[in-house]
């Protein structure tokens, strides 16, 4: 009996060693993070995280966003803190300032599955502070859907798309260029009416779920559900 709690007490003291002494990877080298899009804007990562696993623990050091692609429930143990449960619905965006290191683990029978926005001129917008945008919050009603602006952050601004078969976004301009996260599979038609390049006319866009397209600004269009069943996206505007 007494070897049995010896034996307990060496390996959970060398599991609290380990973890005492485990040192910290670049979110680059974390094997959940994927990078699947870069610019000078943006490092865009596809995330997986096994059920009932862990990343590894990773430093973030640039602010960043999260869309969550499918329900989730994870712990999150930022290094310093308690670790903390969190539940996600699908589609939901949320945003993190950078500059902790933290492991995730998923406490569910699904993958935590989620894409992550890291922001490459966090630094430049906290001391110069982009102009405020006309509409920063708030909940617009569009032909056969909505598009529900979530927040501001650092200068981007991040809204919530939903569009019903045949919904439509009136004509709108982008000034800037802009990131779409794909939450279901979509099939979309943009018809351009102004463009600084010149193109004008509809273009259509098939994506996936947990796809991501950079699109970039100067123009103004129009943009449809071509699709039979609905279409959820999450955009984020650059100024």
């Amino acid at each position: 009996m007494i070897r049995r709690s010896l034996a307990a007490f060496f390996l959970c003291s060398a599991c609290f060693l380990f973890a005492q002494t485990e040192k910290e990877v670049e979110v680059t080298a974390e094997p959940a993070h994927h990078l699947v899009l870069e610019n000078e804007f943006v490092h865009v990562f596809r995330v997986e995280v096994p059920p009932h696993s862990s990343t590894l623990l990773h430093r973030h050091r640039h602010d960043f966003f999260i869309v969550t692609l499918i329900p989730a429930d994870i712990v999150n143990e930022v290094q310093g803190q308690a670790p903390a449960a969190v539940k996600l619905a699908a589609g939901e965006a949320s945003f993190k300032p950078g500059g902790f290191v933290h492991r995730v683990r998923n406490q569910a029978a699904t993958p935590f599955l989620h894409i992550n926005i890291e922001l490459q001129k966090d630094a430049q917008a906290r001391q110069s502070p982009p102009a405020q945008w006309d509409e920063e919050r708030g909940l617009n009603i569009l032909h056969g859907g909505t598009q529900d602006i979530l927040f501001v952050k650092d200068g981007v601004r991040v809204s919530e798309i939903d569009l019903q078969p045949g919904g439509m976004i009136p004509s709108h301009g982008h000034k800037g260029p802009h990131l779409l996260v794909a939450v279901t599979d979509l099939e979309l038609k943009s018809d351009v009416s102004q463009s600084k390049t010149g193109g004008t006319g509809p273009m259509t866009g098939r994506f996936q779920a947990g796809e991501v397209k950079w699109l970039p600004g100067g123009y103004t269009h129009t943009l449809s559900n071509t699709g039979t069943k609905p279409a959820k996206f999450v955009t984020f505007e650059f100024q």
